[in-house]
């Protein structure tokens, strides 16, 4: 419940700035990549706050695959995991999709439509595409693997140590660094969930003349972070 929570609400405000951004007539229209890197972000750190506590808010199956390669997580729960992730996806995509109906009817550009809810490529390229996917995802998944602790005690005996909601912040930067500097080529989704959950909700949702779901691109998203994911733990591994 924890992953479908926090992917959902992921999915909620990382899909809903880039419709914000990116849709006619809305009040962020034409706002550009760096209101999108932002809320991203912040889409993780939100996403990360609520789920932290109950499921280690992994909210993607890359991270889940990479934690359990690195021998971090459970591998008899990865599936349960991948499933909540995907479920979560669904829905926070298809909130955003309501929300903001009547501006995907008033955009003509059926690419502009498919983009606010799953990543397309730049410029089409299947090795230098599936490259951008694993470089994000491994920045992603390697920071993970080595956050860290702080290292004091609190005053209270009885409060645990830690920096509470705040520990939460640092994914979210990390995802925004990935954004603004890997992002570019591919529209990093360094998330399967992100991506294939939301583009089967575009091919199911009645979407306003909404042109295919470029499933001939899907498989680079999927397969991208989890191969980034995977070299991220066994990196770690070899590192000790």
């Amino acid at each position: 419940m924890a992953e479908i929570l926090g992917t959902m609400i992921l999915i909620l405000l990382g899909n809903g700035v880039v419709a914000n951004a990116i849709l006619n007539k809305t009040k962020g229209s034409n706002s550009g990549w760096v209101l999108i890197t932002l809320g991203w972000g912040f889409a993780v750190f939100a996403g990360v706050l609520v789920a932290q506590d109950y499921s280690g808010a992994h909210l993607n199956p890359a991270v889940t695959i990479g934690l359990a390669a690195a021998g971090k997580f459970a591998m008899a729960d990865v599936l349960p995991y991948i499933a909540a992730q995907m479920i979560g996806a669904a829905i926070g995509t298809t909130l955003v999709f309501i929300m903001h109906y009547d501006h995907y009817k008033i955009t003509e550009d059926k690419g502009t439509k498919l983009g606010t809810f799953c990543t397309g490529p730049a410029i089409p390229h299947t090795f230098r595409n599936l490259l951008s996917e694993i470089l994000g995802t491994f920045v992603l998944v390697v920071a993970v693997l080595y956050i860290a602790g702080p290292n004091f005690t609190s005053a209270d005996p009885s409060a645990p140590a830690g920096l509470g909601s705040l520990g939460a912040l640092p994914v979210g930067l990390i995802v925004v660094a990935v954004g603004m500097s890997l992002g570019g080529t591919s529209g990093y989704a360094i998330n399967p969930a992100r991506d294939l959950a939301p583009r089967i909700m575009h091919q199911i949702l009645p979407v306003p003349d909404k042109g295919d779901s470029d499933w001939t691109y899907a498989w680079i998203p999927v397969i991208g972070p989890i191969l980034g994911g995977l070299i991220a733990a066994f990196i770690f591994l070899g590192l000790g």
